[in-house]
Formats: C-alpha cells, sequence, structure tokens
C-alpha cells in the first residue's frame, strides 16, 4: 500500500520533530515502534543519535539478540546498559504500577548517560494508540520529560507498520511483545525463578511454529493466549498433550489454554476499575 499525503505529512512532522530534539538517545526495545523511531532517527541526526536497550531478566534473549541483530542491521549505534528494577521491592511487588516503576529505573539510567555523553534529549516510541490503554509507564516518560515523537506526529500504530514496511524494514510486522514481567499475574511477586519459566514456555511455543502468543503465569496454573489465527492448530489432541509435557515439565500443576485467544494486556482485566486510572 502507498504511503498517502496524510501520511506523508505525519512522517516529515516526524522528522522535523527529531531534529528539533538535538542529540537523541533513543530508549530502544527492538519492537516496531521504538525500532522505527531509532531507524528514523538514525537518519535524521546520523552520529548526533544512538539508541539504548536495558537488559534485564524481564527481556527475554531472543529478544535482546534480535534487537542487537537489527541496530546492526541498520548502522544504528546500540549501547546495551543493565537495569536493576527487578531487584527493587516496589517493582518486585507487582502491583498495578510495576511498568511505572521499570521506566523510572530505565529513564533514570539514560538520563545519567545524558548528562555523561553530552546529549540534549531522551525519547521513546509510544504512539498515538497507547493513549487509549493502561501504560503507566507513560507516567514516568512524563515526570522524566521524556520526548515522544511518534506521538507527537500523530502516529498510529499500524500507520507506523505501514510505514515501516514502505522502508523495507523486516520489523514492520513483528508481533507485539511486552515484556516477561507482564506475564506473571498482578500481586504474585516477579522473581528471576518466575521470569525464567515464562522465557523457557514462550521459547517452547515459538519452536514449536506459533508466532503471536503469552505464557500467563498464575502459580499452580500457566494459561496459554495463542492468536485466534492459530487456535485450530493449539487445540489439536496431540497439541495439547505437547503442551501438558511441556507446562508440566516446567513446574506447573496445571495447564489450561485461554479460549478467547491472544490479546494484549489481558492481565489488566484482573485489576478493579480504581487502579486502572490510578497515577503515580
Amino acid at each position: 500500500m502507498a504511503v498517502t499525503v496524510d501520511l506523508s505529512l505525519k512522517r516529515s512532522a516526524l522528522d522535523q520533530c527529531l531534529r528539533g530534539l538535538g542529540r537523541t538517545l533513543v530508549a530502544y526495545s527492538g519492537g516496531v515502534d521504538s525500532a522505527f523511531l531509532a531507524w528514523v532517527a538514525h537518519r535524521a541526526l546520523g552520529d548526533n543519535m544512538f539508541a539504548v536497550i536495558a537488559d534485564s531478566p524481564s527481556l527475554a534473549r531472543t529478544q535482546l539478540a534480535d534487537a542487537a541483530a537489527f541496530a546492526n542491521e541498520q548502522g544504528i549505534p546500540l549501547e546495551v546498559v543493565l537495569t536493576t528494577e527487578v531487584d527493587q521491592p516496589e517493582y518486585a511487588r507487582n502491583d498495578s504500577m510495576r511498568c511505572f516503576h521499570c521506566k523510572d529505573e530505565l529513564f533514570t539510567v539514560m538520563e545519567e548517560l545524558r548528562c555523561s555523553r553530552g546529549f540534549d534529549a531522551v525519547a521513546y516510541g509510544v504512539n498515538v494508540d497507547d493513549q487509549g490503554d493502561f501504560r503507566p509507564g507513560q507516567l514516568a516518560a512524563e515526570m522524566h520529560r521524556v520526548a515522544a515523537p511518534l506521538r507527537e506526529a500523530g502516529l498510529t500504530k499500524e500507520e507506523i507498520r505501514q510505514l515501516a514496511r514502505e522502508a523495507g524494514l523486516r520489523i514492520w510486522d513483528k508481533p507485539a511483545s511486552a515484556c516477561l514481567s507482564s506475564r506473571i499475574e498482578y500481586g504474585r511477586p516477579v522473581t528471576r525463578e518466575a521470569l525464567g519459566v515464562v522465557e523457557q514456555g514462550e521459547d517452547a511455543l515459538r519452536a514449536l511454529g506459533f508466532r503471536q502468543f503469552r505464557v500467563r503465569h498464575h502459580g499452580e496454573i500457566v494459561r496459554i493466549e495463542i492468536a485466534r489465527e492459530e487456535l485450530a492448530r493449539a487445540l489439536d489432541p496431540d497439541m495439547a498433550a505437547e503442551f501438558t509435557r511441556i507446562f508440566k515439565g516446567l513446574g506447573f500443576k496445571f495447564v489450561t489454554l485461554d479460549l478467547e485467544g491472544f490479546r494484549s494486556g489481558s492481565m489488566n482485566a484482573l485489576l478493579p476499575a480504581d487502579k486502572l486510572t490510578r497515577r503515580a
């Protein structure tokens, strides 16, 4: 699909926004939004930008490797920084503000890096559609005055994918992926052990050929979400037996397949309304 005039104007606005920021660090995860932002920033700013990815136990090794590979393919300068949010009680207790504490840690580290390296701004890949979801991490971004060029340019998730496809970027149709901690039910402590179990489970589903999925950790119960277009294969008795073998081997007592299929942020459905509107 060709880029429309309106989308072309948004793309120009994005370039203008980035140039106005000056020397910029881009918070990078390897997902579609942050990867596209890093690519555009590199084209607009050249050596006056670099991408920063936070390495912690909540980042799957496959995601880290793919993010690094994409940056290398595109010549985007990348720095890996270590973050320690998992060791912080406020994060580990896993309440509704977990994402706030994660982003607060990330942006604190990036602000220190910005000052030490003489950069002017920090930017991240939030888009227009993200405003309609419960995302406490955006509160941390506001607190740290992190720029949001994609949102400022008025770009939606679908438009970002379209622009990435037009640019020939392989990540244009990459499935959405949040951190591993988002797979653990609210109120259940985030531990390295639990994160490792979730990661192993998702690696196993990927090895079976599934593309869009989540492994939701509910203590003794695992709730597997598979994209609706892939559910028929997941419901096959032989595949169900394989799921049982894999996840009981990881320590779960009960293995369940969610018949609603994959949906981003499904853990938020467990939160009461007042938690969804709580501000830090």
